[in-house]
């Protein structure tokens, strides 16, 4: 529908970018607000409450399908109070909602539709219904309501006391164990059963370039020395790298590849996705030194620098769609007949190194860019050096940069959200820290001061900022990727205030976030009255739950200030979780990486003194898997610090579990207690 002619709705004045795609269709959509709450209880009707995202493919077939269309309106107008949602702004309505649908189909997915009482209780839901089948279902739900409202109200309350019910087994202590190394072990061998050896990454389709995952099991493998499974990393590193699910032409990941091969992406880029690759990559050079992934964080921080940068403010936008002019990938697959007029006597070589016409075949014409030989085998077939092939290869990609220009770009979301700009700020420290170019470290220091000046919401954080204005106050995962991205960025400056901040912003996660039991976080603080139930997300997804990282946070903080009482918390909530890690470390691989830190030999290094960049520059690309540093160009108040004094020289201390040897003066020195 053209919204030259169309009638907006009332999420014309909203800033999320998905919910101002809706803004023009004829569904009298609300924002999530009390008010479409309190309309619904005066007009005694359901509420049917729709969620996505901006970049999300099947999103945007079901508003095409059904949300576009008048007469479906005209069905969803007359009998509900239609609510849309940006789960990006509001994750704690999709967490609690996409929960009540799992409960009630087995499966979750977006689009999530979700059909709740007037007081938010949900009845009903699923996610993409086709429009035929999505008109039935909202007559037959009308119908049920108009006639049965009694029984629809008893399974509404009967649905969300079995979320409660979840809620509680989900933190119950009942089965809470010390996780033993001995635990991580067997998690990893039944683990080891589910992975693709050939390929990398699990043993089946789709396949989501799950960044913790394999940030844990690199860690793991080198501690315990696990040749077979470091290969494994590495051959799923290399793979996601050649792949189509990495867009070799203009940088950065998608959001997952249909298939096992890693060849055809579902087209969206996240910009968690691509921040926590960055830092995954980062970290797996310093164990292997491959080229490979130090162009790919290259490329990926360029990426997202020159497409997310916000053009004002040092912050970055949310993602890029997956669809332009109306279909999937069109902006980023080509046509062998394109490739040939564009590349002339070059398009041979450049269709033999990316697989056009054959290995890179997708449908319709369309081929994928993916590596598909070796760069040794294509300079033989075509008698040039290494460097000949580069050359050529970077020459035509450059020619179809700029035929892409002529085209339809996907659309950008251009919101800014908390968590995730956390998360870039914590990839170019790391960033840094691993290759030393000068432009990540201020990029680092930028974003995190904009988010502490520019999305302070009173002494706590905003969820989002768009439009110069920082709304939505803040959940668990902003404050747990915050925390983590201060205590990074010391390490990247040697200043204290960074975790001082960090210390801050964790007490108020503890005074205002803490479960009912004192030992686990709820996603929403208790000022929040929103939703009909509060929810903790305790298993690690695309994005590591906010528990695991708040849990890893505390861990960190406690040997900083000496809070031995955060330490113990942190032990306890890895504890809860320890039934679920036996039977499925894929889904607890951030909880591991504490376990790691508690079961393993863990190092904690303090430097001090005037050469301390340098000093900790070089023990850190040493690639302790194992480890944290505290810096100090001076002597410092900071627990950790205090008596550990330099004064004319640097001093490297190395301890563990709160003993410490006798100070280094020298890196040789270090690395003799250290190996």
């Amino acid at each position: 529908m053209s919204t030259a002619t169309a009638k907006s709705n009332r999420l014309i004045h909203e800033t999320s970018p998905y919910l101002l795609q809706h803004a023009y269709n004829p569904v009298d959509w609300h924002p999530f607000t009390p008010a479409a709450f309190e309309l619904a209880q005066s007009l005694n009707k359901p509420l049917l409450i729709s969620i996505g995202y901006s970049a999300c493919h099947w999103c945007h077939v079901m508003e095409h399908e059904s949300f576009e269309d008048p007469t479906v309106a005209a069905v969803m107008n007359e009998h509900f109070v239609c609510v849309k949602v940006d789960r990006e702004e509001r994750p704690d309505a999709d967490h609690l909602y996409m929960q009540a649908v799992q409960l009630m189909t087995g499966h979750g997915g977006w689009p999530l539709n979700c059909f709740v009482l007037p007081d938010g209780k949900p009845f009903y839901g699923g996610t993409y219904f086709p429009k035929e089948q999505w008109i039935r279902l909202l007559t037959q739900l009308s119908k049920l309501w108009q006639e049965q409202s009694e029984r629809v109200t008893e399974y509404a309350m009967e649905l969300t006391a079995g979320i409660r019910r979840a809620e509680l087994i989900s933190i119950s202590d009942e089965h809470a164990e010390d996780i033993t190394a001995e635990i991580v072990r067997q998690s990893v061998e039944r683990w080891k059963q589910r992975l693709d050896d050939e390929k990398g990454g699990p043993d089946k389709a789709p396949k989501f370039p799950l960044p913790n995952n394999y940030l844990f099991l690199l860690r793991y493998a080198l501690l315990e020395q696990d040749h077979t499974l470091l290969d494994h990393v590495n051959v799923t590193l290399r793979h996601m790298a050649l792949g189509g699910l990495y867009d070799q032409l203009h940088g950065g990941f998608a959001r997952y590849s249909t298939d096992k091969e890693w060849k055809v992406p579902h087209f969206e880029k996240m910009l968690y996705d691509n921040a926590q690759l960055v830092s995954l990559y980062s970290e797996a050079w310093l164990h292997t030194g491959d080229p490979l992934y130090k162009k790919i964080v290259e490329e990926t921080l360029a990426f997202m620098l020159n497409n997310w940068k916000h053009p004002q403010e040092a912050c970055f936008f949310s993602a890029t769609d997956a669809d332009s002019e109306g279909e999937e990938g069109k902006y980023y697959v080509w046509t062998t007949e394109e490739i040939e007029a564009l590349l002339a006597s070059d398009a041979q070589l450049f269709s033999s190194f990316f697989g056009i016409g054959k290995e890179g075949y997708w449908e319709h014409g369309n081929n994928v860019l993916m590596h598909t030989h070796r760069t040794a085998d294509v300079c033989l077939q075509f008698q040039l050096t290494v460097t000949q092939l580069e050359e050529k290869i970077n020459k035509c990609k450059q020619l179809l940069r700029q035929a892409a220009t002529n085209r339809v770009p996907p659309g950008i979301d251009d919101k800014t959200l908390m968590a995730w700009n956390a998360m870039a700020v914590s990839a170019f420290a790391r960033a840094w820290m691993t290759f030393g170019t000068a432009a990540y470290k201020t990029i680092a220091v930028e974003t995190l001061t904009f988010l502490l000046s520019k999305m302070k919401n009173g002494e706590g954080l905003f969820r989002t900022f768009k439009n110069e204005t920082a709304r939505i106050p803040g959940f668990l995962d902003d404050y747990a990727f915050l925390i983590t991205a201060l205590m990074d960025v010391h390490q990247v400056t040697a200043e204290e205030k960074w975790l001082h901040e960090a210390n801050r912003l964790c007490n108020l996660v503890v005074n205002e976030f803490s479960h009912d039991d004192g030992v686990g976080f709820y996603y929403t603080s208790a000022n929040s009255h929103d939703l009909v139930e509060r929810t903790s997300e305790m298993s690690d997804n695309v994005i590591p739950a906010s528990n695991s990282q708040m849990a890893l946070n505390l861990f960190y903080l406690s040997t900083y200030f000496h809070r031995t009482d955060w330490a113990e918390r942190a032990r306890n909530m890895l504890a809860r979780v320890g039934e679920e890690m036996k039977n499925y470390g894929a889904g607890y691989s951030n909880w591991a990486i504490l376990a790691l830190h508690l079961r393993w030999p863990f190092k904690e290094i303090a430097i001090v003194g005037k050469t301390v960049e340098e000093n900790f520059l070089t023990l850190y690309r040493h690639g302790l898997p194992n480890a944290m540093f505290a810096l100090s160009a001076n002597n410092s108040d900071l627990p950790f610090l205090q008596h550990k004094t330099a004064n004319d020289v640097t001093k490297i201390y190395i301890c563990e579990n709160g003993h410490c040897e006798l100070p280094c003066e020298t890196i040789e020195q270090a690395f003799s207690l250290l190996d």
